[in-house]
């Protein structure tokens, strides 16, 4: 059986993130997303796969569990969960400490980085994502 392999990234919290609440402003979940699953994909494609995608977002659904501040050490975890042709389905969980601030469910599209059309990624690449976790 494969599992995902997480991968954390440490979230800055800009001043310009919190909003009139003094929270961070909910958009601002958007970005951390996008810039922890794209390093994600850095971290661990090679890098030739690297230099021949791209990823788009299709979608995010956010649940929203507490508010985040400013001096918060915040910690957003990265798990693939499935590729589907070009099609990639990630979750992700942010967190301050044990806390869960907001859980993220996002759908990507992977392009070729010269044509700009939707690539499928070679099976060995989506391997590297996933780890064999073979209870014998």
């Amino acid at each position: 059986m494969s599992t995902a392999i997480p991968h954390r990234v440490s979230i800055g919290i800009d001043p310009a993130d919190i909003d009139f609440m003094g929270h961070v402003n909910n958009a601002s979940y958007l970005k951390w997303v996008q810039e922890a699953v794209i390093d994600h994909w850095r971290a661990l494609a090679p890098a030739e796969a690297v230099a021949q995608h791209l990823w788009v977002a299709l979608k995010h659904e956010i649940t929203y569990r507490k508010p985040t501040f400013l001096n918060d050490d915040v910690i957003a975890t990265v798990l693939l969960e499935k590729v589907q042709g070009a099609r990639a389905f990630y979750e992700t969980v942010i967190k301050r400490g044990e806390e869960v601030l907001a859980e993220v469910k996002s759908s990507w599209c992977c392009l070729d980085a010269e044509t700009l059309r939707p690539a499928r990624l070679a099976q060995g690449v989506i391997e590297r994502f996933f780890s064999d976790n073979d209870a014998r």
